[in-house]
């Protein structure tokens, strides 16, 4: 049985006192829900706080981003051997909103976003493998834009970015690893791609990654991400192919994202018990 992992993406949100504060909140109201797994991931400056207030308790914690150095003259990047320093047990790389040229206006976000960040299938490779090198688990994520899903190039652009990001992975990491089904056109508008929709392409990104890899396929985790709210979780957990869901807005509130996760974990045991 593969662990639902409910991740909290905080994004550019959360001073450290706020963060701290939100995790805090966060332990109660979740320390009691079995099957599934909790994670946070906070920016980078709240990140040493918020290890520190979720040691010992029942939440993991992650980044949102890493550069595939260990060290050097990078200014302003974080290095996975730093982020290991922390306990960190997750780290999301590929983003949709790190993906794409640098300061080129993007028809496929939000009005008010531009893709900056300039991460490519490439880098997203090096990052995750580098991510592995120092014994932590990458969240991949992949998603079509708007265009792209009009077009119908759905399968086609998300099983080119799963390929890119399996790379050389061998087997045995690949089990490890999760993969966020983030839909470009569904993240902080509201809206969401439709649960029997995610599971089909979910499926398709597991058939992509046992082509790879072979049976570990089996076991890696695919999340699906995207406004993805208490009152739509139960809709994605009901569904076979989905472990999970990387959180962003919805988990920036405890009581939320503790009702959220609370949902998920239900369903889930739901859907096992009825396998």
């Amino acid at each position: 049985m593969r662990v639902p992992l409910l991740a909290g993406n905080w994004k550019m949100h959360k001073t450290v006192g706020e963060a701290v504060e939100l995790v805090t909140a966060l332990k109660p109201l979740t320390a009691d829900v079995p099957g599934a797994e909790v994670a946070v991931c906070p920016t980078f400056t709240a990140l040493a706080a918020v290890a520190e207030a979720c040691r010992g308790s029942h939440i993991l914690w992650g980044a949102q981003d890493v550069y595939w150095e260990a060290k050097g003259a990078y200014t302003g990047e974080v290095s996975p051997v730093m982020l290991k320093d922390l306990g960190c047990t997750y780290v999301i790389v590929g983003h949709s909103e790190r993906r794409g040229r640098f300061g080129v206006p993007d028809e496929n976000m939000t009005p008010n976003l531009m893709k900056v960040f300039g991460d490519n299938d490439e880098t997203v490779a090096r990052k995750a493998q580098a991510v592995f090198a120092h014994d932590m688990i990458p969240i991949i994520c992949v998603g079509e834009t708007l265009p792209e899903r009009e077009r119908g190039d759905t399968d086609a652009v998300v099983a080119s970015q799963v390929e890119a990001a399996l790379g050389a992975l061998a087997g045995e990491l690949a089990a490890r690893l999760v993969i966020a089904y983030e839909p470009v056109w569904a993240i902080g508008t509201g809206k969401h791609c439709d649960p029997t929709e995610a599971n089909r392409v979910i499926g398709l990104i597991r058939r992509t990654a046992r082509a790879r890899v072979g049976d570990a396929a089996d076991s890696l985790r695919v999340q699906y991400g995207g406004s993805v709210k208490a009152d739509n979780i139960a809709g994605f957990m009901a569904e076979p192919e989905i472990d999970g869901g990387l959180v962003g807005g919805a988990s920036l509130e405890a009581e939320g994202f503790a009702a959220l996760i609370r949902v998920a974990a239900e369903t889930a045991g739901r859907r096992e018990s009825q396998a």
